[in-house]
């Protein structure tokens, strides 16, 4: 257990229905009966998971600050696993903030950003794999990277990360057993039975790995641009697949100077998804700097959905941003198919940017699109059934923390068959179980932990 008790508002600051004051630690319980008064008199040591009612008062003056409930939440059985105290006041800023001042005063700490989870990962409520998957739950912007981290926090991955580092365990203490007892020397059958089993983990590893970029797109959203010359309709692209009329549409060229950015649901899958400027040469100084951002985004950017104009055909200004991001992942879009379907330039754009898949739609019309969220849908998740319970990665920590662990495997089976001392091989299969280790926090330093949940809310 922490020897301080820490407090935080737990809920945004502005106004709203309810506003939290969370106090967690030795004194919280104590700390709330100096400033709590219960419409009924009750003995705040003996309640344990109940909401009271009653106000929150200073204990200098007795003014009343607010009406309130207050939960009373006993360790071990809390967030935390210390006593916790929850007021919850009437959402605006006074109240809280004053609520808050009070109990700093009677000895509490205002919390660091993430200290309450943290808590709970030093106390041994969740390990560091569940308590990362906290702030995917609150940054989830679709139901299914929501059931991701769900599953995340209630263990579907620890699960699988704690067999493996078993397992490397299990190994480990074979081999030193060996090393220890040189007269009972590990014979040919014991060698390849250790490689077997490093190779078993290898591919598990490797299983893993191999849906952790489709994990990160659920984690972090998959950065799509929009692009192609003026007036090729890519704003009437991000209107349709928003179902909103976000960007302005006309048939000037050059409409769009600057960025825009929203999120959008593709079949569970967020993309966080850019309308940029057209790209083309021009004197206009702010077209200019809409231009340089376009660029900008566009080297940035893990998918480009590049329209063309099925119109005007294929022009110059095509040839020129086909260059700009012919390295990148991408969907050719021929746009404007109810004006016009030239044979000619559909065969054109066939040749180009091989690899890219090919989709025909009209955005005004609303055709096509159902296709072109189906080609982006299969883009991202490779033809694979994406797992629900958790067991897919996500983390782009955990990802190369796994591929730390698969090179010390392969190391490891290279001194197997050449035939080295066991303690070397020893030494690579610790250094699995090491970076294994730090997915689920058993084998982590403090600067790390310290970095992870630097990233959390204050409160959480």
């Amino acid at each position: 257990m922490i020897g301080d008790t820490i407090a935080a508002i737990s809920t945004p600051l502005g106004e709203g229905g309810i506003g939290i004051v969370r106090v967690s630690g030795p004194q919280a319980i104590s700390i709330a009966e100096k400033i709590f008064q219960p419409y009924k008199q009750r003995d705040l040591k003996k309640d344990n998971f109940r909401l009271i009612y009653g106000y929150v008062h200073d204990p200098e003056d007795n003014e009343i600050i607010d009406e309130v409930l207050l939960g009373v939440m006993r360790a071990p059985h809390t967030y935390t696993r210390e006593d916790v105290v929850e007021i919850n006041c009437h959402g605006g800023i006074l109240p809280l903030r004053k609520t808050l001042e009070l109990v700093l005063s009677l000895g509490a700490r205002l919390a660091e950003p993430g200290e309450f989870t943290k808590r709970a990962f030093l106390n041994g409520r969740l390990d560091m794999a569940q308590a990362e998957a906290i702030i995917d739950i609150i940054r989830a912007t679709t139901d299914d990277a929501l059931r991701l981290a769900v599953g995340q926090l209630k263990g579907g991955l620890s699960k699988k990360i704690n067999a493996i580092q078993q397992e490397l365990l299990q190994i480990t203490a074979l081999i030193e057993a060996s090393i220890d007892f040189p007269e009972d020397d590990v014979d040919a059958y014991d060698v390849e039975d250790i490689y077997n089993r490093v190779e078993s983990i290898r591919q598990e590893i490797e299983k893993m790995l191999a849906g952790a970029e489709t994990g990160k797109i659920y984690r972090e959203g998959l950065k799509t641009v929009i692009a192609g010359k003026p007036n090729v309709g890519k704003s009437s692209l991000l209107n349709v697949l928003l179902r909103e009329k976000r960007a302005i549409v006309t048939d000037i060229p050059g409409t769009t100077r600057d960025i825009i950015e929203e999120v959008l649901n593709i079949n569970g899958i967020p993309l966080r998804i850019i309308d940029t400027a057209g790209i083309r040469e021009t004197e206009d100084v702010i077209e200019k700097i809409g231009v340089q951002k376009t660029r900008e985004s566009i080297d940035q950017a893990d998918l480009v959905l590049l329209v063309f104009d099925a119109e005007t055909g294929f022009s110059n200004e095509d040839e020129e941003i086909i260059d700009l991001v012919k390295q990148k992942k991408g969907i050719k879009i021929l746009n404007k198919i109810d004006l016009k379907h030239p044979t000619d330039l559909k065969n054109k754009l066939s040749g180009v940017l091989p690899g890219w898949p090919l989709v025909e739609i009209s955005a005004t019309q609303e055709a096509g699109i159902d296709d072109l969220e189906k080609v982006i849908y299969d883009l991202v998740t490779q033809g694979r059934v994406v797992p629900r319970d958790g067991t897919l990665v996500s983390n782009v920590r955990h990802k190369n923390q796994l591929k730390k662990a698969l090179e010390n495997l392969k190391e490891a089976q290279a001194a197997i068959k050449s035939g080295l001392a066991l303690d070397l091989i020893a030494v690579d299969i610790r250094g699995a179980w090491q970076a294994i280790g730090e997915i689920n926090g058993t084998a982590i330093t403090e600067n790390i932990v310290d970095k992870i949940f630097e990233e959390f809310c204050i409160g959480k």
